[in-house]
């Protein structure tokens, strides 16, 4: 439960408590008022002033005592002790009037424990403690009463009364208790579904957040495939035609044959990105992992003069694993040829215990100083970070680039 449903449930609590605690304190005043009466009207003889005076007293601390405890006391344990006091005052009473009454001053004042104390144990005993102390001060005011009456007459009368009231004192316990125990396990019901509306309400909300969340990722996923595809192919484009420019003077036969296979790699990226697209729809690759690099590899040094050697093994692998080993194998030899003016690479793909490890190196011309890891390179590290692998970037000024990429077979989960 939330702090403003606690809060909130014991604000109700104390209304209710309010309200109870004034008719309380009205019908106390009246019954009070009752058994005064009665006891000044029993009898012809006169009472001691004294009676009046510790009457008139124990009906005042009694009052009081009521009014503190719905009021003013919040603590249990003096309640407790408050409650002792009543005992006493109650039991004084009774010993003045022996009036049939008191049983309903013992209701009254008991109902603020039943309605504040959660503790049913803690109920019981002092509903236990109260009945004792009603037993008690019932027969010695009864018995003061009925001097002088035969023994059968008083102790029928005095046994008739007492149990009308130690019947009286349970139905109220249990009344009372039951329908607080029903109102305040009513109130947690309810604040419990609403508890649990506000929850579907919040994980409906993070639901949103996170299908926001997958359909960035999936953007993201989605661009970094088209760079690797089609920024390798049309690398290889731009090469052709920048050579075909060349050549279109002095070797109008070579240029024509590079332009064709210009145009016959712009075809290859096209086909490139729908298989992306069929790749990300959730479609397996058909081929094996070797094939699909020697295709990458003679697309490359297809009408070029771009050497490319190559280690390869068939290692099994999921679609998605797949693409990204093929994309970084590209996005490696285009970064090369780019930036690196690289001529010459080696690609080396095999199993390697558990993993498959990936290793790309060019002859270019490497990094000048700290390697500054682009869009394509931190899209893979982050990728090899999510498949629990590892990804090492090496390179010299003059002596190439080379990248090194390992990753689980099989995902650990």
């Amino acid at each position: 439960m939330s702090d403003t449903n606690k809060k909130k449930h014991t604000i109700d609590l104390d209304a209710i408590r309010n309200y109870l605690g004034i008719i309380i304190v009205i019908a106390l005043v009246v019954m009070e008022g009752v058994i005064a009466a009665q006891y000044v009207s029993a009898g012809t003889a006169t009472k001691p002033t004294w009676m009046y005076v510790m009457l008139i007293a124990c009906y005042v601390l009694l009052d009081v005592s009521v009014v503190m405890k719905f009021y003013l006391v919040k603590t249990m344990r003096i309640k407790i002790i408050a409650y002792g006091f009543d005992m006493v005052f109650m039991l004084t009473i009774s010993l003045i009037t022996a009036s049939s009454f008191l049983v309903v001053l013992y209701c009254l004042v008991l109902s603020e424990l039943y309605i504040s104390s959660d503790n049913l144990k803690l109920n019981f005993i002092v509903f236990g403690v109260s009945v004792g102390t009603y037993i008690i001060s019932f027969v010695c005011g009864w018995v003061r009463v009925y001097q002088g009456v035969s023994t059968y007459t008083a102790a029928v009368e005095i046994l008739g009364s007492l149990l009308f009231g130690v019947i009286i004192l349970a139905l109220h316990f249990f009344l009372l208790t039951l329908i607080v125990r029903f109102y305040r396990n009513n109130r947690r019901l309810q604040e419990s579904l609403k508890a649990e509306e506000e929850s579907k309400k919040e994980l409906k909300e993070a639901y949103d957040k996170l299908a926001v969340a997958a359909v960035y990722e999936e953007r993201n996923r989605i661009a970094k495939d088209i760079h690797d595809n089609a920024g390798h192919s049309i690398t290889a484009v731009i090469m052709q035609t920048e050579a075909a420019k060349l050549l279109i003077d002095s070797d109008p036969d070579e240029a024509k044959n590079r332009i064709i296979s210009a145009n016959m790699q712009a075809k290859n990226a096209l086909d490139q990105m729908r298989t992306s697209v069929h790749l990300l729809a959730g479609r397996r690759t058909s081929d094996s992992l070797s094939n699909e690099i020697a295709e990458i590899v003679a697309q490359t040094i297809d009408g070029t003069d771009i050497k490319i050697r190559s280690d390869l093994e068939d290692v099994p692998l999921d679609g998605e694993k797949m693409r990204f080993i093929l994309n970084s194998v590209k996005e490696c030899l285009a970064n090369g040829i780019r930036h690196g003016g690289a001529t010459a690479f080696y690609i080396e793909a095999k199993r390697s215990g558990g993993d498959i490890s990936v290793i790309v190196s060019d002859n270019g011309s490497g990094a000048q100083g700290d390697i500054t890891e682009g869009f394509g390179l931190g899209g893979m590290r982050e990728k090899t970070a999510s498949y629990g692998g590892s990804m090492t970037v090496s390179s010299y000024s003059g002596e190439g680039f080379e990248v090194k990429i390992q990753i689980p077979i099989v995902n650990e989960k």
